[in-house]
């Protein structure tokens, strides 16, 4: 037991907390959850791998069950859960996480809907070539080791990393007030970078990003980002980068036509997406799509069928990448440990750079230990070849000495190595063609030895080294199917307009507005109210058939437009509800008339007292619950009539029963306004107008029947005239019906 075992220390609670949560955070930070810049592994991916290394499993030999290694990294270096080890080795060897995966599995690794992989005991594994380049190098003191955890081994602080696998495999984790998301890239183009980065060290990362185009998930999809926003992210390190699965219209018999999902974004599990799109289809918030189906089999490929054939697919696809996972974000934060074991957050340029600059070191250790290994190697040979030359008094020396060893180095002026290896050697090596074949390796390692020598001294030849092994990964991994680019890299994407009424399920309905303002809608469209029933008291105002996404002009006598969205009018079989609750009525106001308006028409609008004007169809739409003034009255004016301005004629008739029929071109067009007065009156006002074709004649109605009157000379006259009597078997209500 130590001498202050037990000993009791009195600290204030604030200072041993921090000390402690401050020397768990750095733990967790270093060696848990960010990766190194050089290698792009966390230690425990790197424990695996070394393990694996170790285990001898090359993509040459057999697999190995996944237990066995799990073992050895739990037991020899990642002292922790076998659960979360083997969860780091399943996720290695899955295609649709890893783009390069360092593992190849044998067994159920689970798939992109989500599923599990089977239990470490029925998998098998071994190393990729991928992870055959992280090692190169590792036994040849191409980087330092440490000891693990019980002092009994060593592991390697860093792998070699001939391969860029920070940027090729992408790494996500959360420390402790910090975290990383690096999204995964295309191996060919991280190398074409770092040749340019060798070539031109002042490079900026636009002229960086001119080969590297931006990620290259596994699972495909679509990049939809505009250049700025890419630099913007790969400049500082950090951003918000938007993917969006893949998908083309496929068409059907009979004009019918499918969409067809083929890739989705990364990290989203296909199970779950088609599960949110179900829900959301139940709830009857995708009103354009009509089902889902998924028929994926070794490939994705969801089927999804519209509402009908008249839906537009990409206002389709526009309400799917609003509403769900089709379309998600991926949060760039390029924060790794450094060279020197410190978290930041680095740039493009700054990764690039610190793995060449690894890749560097990595050469110059290499190639002295190389050096040293041709040292000890010629020196060995240089004794064998002085034995070659006095073989004779060589076997004398041996079979009559007692201490041979001795004897040979004061003889021939030998090390103790050269001596050993003399004394070492076998008898069938004492022939005259192992002589030649010593002298020949003597002279190729001595070349060897000039070269590597030479290569120590001169830094452009080394970079130049440098380049030559990216360029060979480039060719093994940037060609055929392993290296062609998966995501597509597409400008920002086009917004496509939703109108609020797409997203609403259509459908026939009839708006029902009764004498004392209370409104409700029932679906169908019906013929008339006989069958409505109302409050006591209260009756049938007006009857309004329309579709559910319509909306709605109601003109108030206050010479205001309201619009209702059809959608939001209660729907039943009870009362409704009082329209005041939906738009700023005063209680002295009343509502004039309904109806839908069309955008691309023009109406005819003019008040009791006989003033109006041509308004455009697009100004009967006001977003506010208080609406909008189209007519300005007058004290005792009313809102009179709101009807469209087709034809060449306006016909007017006014409470004192005088018709008159004048030019709809002396009527001008405003957006409101009092108007100009259309018909003189010496008592009372207008009773109602009509805009019709002079040619085709005037009508109203009679009774069920519609009477045409195409005589009506008598009747033309200048605007603002008095006016006369209309034609016999004109309705007494004074209204054209």
């Amino acid at each position: 037991m130590p001498d202050d075992f037990g000993r009791v220390e009195d600290l204030p609670l604030g200072h041993a907390l921090s000390e402690r949560y401050l020397a768990y955070a750095l733990s967790t930070i270093m060696s848990r959850s960010l990766p190194d810049v050089r290698d792009g592994l966390k230690p425990v991916h790197r424990r695996l791998v070394y393990a694996m290394h170790q285990l001898k499993l090359d993509p040459r030999s057999g697999f190995k069950k996944c237990a066995r290694v799990v073992g050895d990294v739990i037991g020899k270096f990642h002292p922790h859960g076998d659960s979360a080890v083997y969860e780091a080795l399943v996720r290695l060897a899955q295609d649709f996480s890893a783009r390069y995966p360092l593992i190849e599995g044998q067994g159920n690794f689970g798939n992109i809907d989500g599923d599990n992989a089977a239990a470490m005991r029925y998998t098998e594994s071994r190393l990729t070539a991928v992870a055959e380049y992280l090692l190169r190098g590792i036994d040849e003191d191409a980087v330092d080791f440490r000891p693990t955890y019980d002092g009994e081994e060593q592991e390697p602080v860093v792998l070699p990393g001939a391969f860029p696998n920070l940027l090729a495999n992408g790494a996500s984790g959360i420390a402790v007030g910090m975290a990383t998301s690096i999204p995964p890239h295309n191996a060919g183009e991280i190398c074409a970078a770092a040749l340019h980065l060798i070539e031109t060290p002042a490079a900026t990362t636009a002229e960086l990003m001119k080969h590297l185009k931006g990620p290259d998930f596994p699972t495909g999809g679509e990049l939809v980002e505009d250049e700025a926003t890419l630099l913007a992210a790969y400049e500082t390190g950090r951003g918000s980068l938007r993917t969006r699965a893949r998908w083309r219209r496929e068409e059907g018999k009979h004009g019918t036509w499918v969409i067809v999902v083929t890739e989705i974004p990364y990290q989203v599990q296909k199970s779950r997406l088609v599960e949110q799109i179900a829900l959301l289809l139940t709830e009857k918030k995708l009103p354009l799509l009509g089902d889902i189906r998924d028929e994926s089999a070794e490939t994705i490929r969801l089927v999804l069928e519209p509402k009908s054939r008249a839906v537009n697919p990409e206002m389709l696809m526009a309400s799917l990448f609003r509403a769900t996972q089709l379309e998600s974000r991926f949060g760039l934060n390029m924060n790794v440990l450094d060279g020197g074991r410190t978290p930041k957050v680095m740039g493009l340029k700054a990764l690039l750079r610190a793995w060449l600059d690894h890749r560097h070191e990595v050469l110059i250790r290499r190639s002295r230990h190389r050096l040293e290994a041709i040292a000890r190697r010629l020196e060995i040979l240089d004794g064998y070849i002085k034995v070659f030359l006095n073989l004779d008094e060589v076997i004398r020396i041996i079979r009559q000495e007692d201490k041979p060893k001795e004897a040979l180095i004061a003889a021939f002026a030998l090390s103790e190595v050269q001596a050993e290896a003399i004394l070492n050697m076998r008898l069938r090596a004492l022939r005259k063609l192992e002589e030649l074949e010593i002298r020949a390796e003597h002279k190729k390692l001595s070349a060897e030895q000039k070269e590597l020598r030479a290569l120590l001294q001169d830094e452009p030849l080394r970079w130049r080294r440098v380049a030559a092994e990216i360029a060979q990964v480039r060719e093994t991994f940037g060609a055929g199917p392993l290296g062609a680019r998966r995501t597509l890299v597409s400008a920002a994407a086009p917004v496509v307009e939703i109108v609020a009424e797409a997203l609403v399920e259509r459908e026939p309905i009839t708006v029902i507005l009764s004498e004392k303002g209370w409104i409700r809608a029932q679906k169908g469209h019906l013929a008339d109210g006989a069958e409505l029933k109302f409050k006591e008291g209260d009756r049938l105002f007006a009857l309004l058939p329309c579709q559910s996404t319509d909306r709605i002009a109601l003109l108030g006598t206050n010479g205001r437009v309201y619009t209702l969205k059809a959608a939001d009018i209660p729907r039943g079989r009870g009362d409704g509800q009082a329209i005041r609750l939906l738009v700023e009525l005063a209680n002295e106001d009343g509502v004039l008339k309904l109806f839908v308006p069309d955008p691309a028409r023009k109406y005819l609008v003019a008040s009791t007292s006989g003033r109006g004007f041509i308004l455009p169809g697009a100004e009967l739409a006001s977003e506010r619950r208080a609406g909008k003034t189209i007519l300005t009255l007058k004290p005792g004016e009313e809102w009179a009539v709101c009807v469209p301005a087709e034809g060449d004629h306006v016909a007017v008739i006014g409470q004192n029963r005088k018709l008159l029929i004048f030019p709809l071109a002396q009527l001008p067009e405003m957006p409101r306004g009092a108007g100009v007065q259309l018909q003189k009156y010496k008592d009372g006002g207008l009773a109602d107008a009509r805009v019709f074709t002079l040619a085709e004649g005037l009508s109203w109605a009679v009774g069920e029947r519609t009477r045409t009157e195409t005589r009506l000379t008598e009747w033309l006259g200048a605007r603002a005239s008095a006016g006369r009597l209309p034609p016999n078997g004109f309705p007494r209500s004074n209204k054209f019906g």
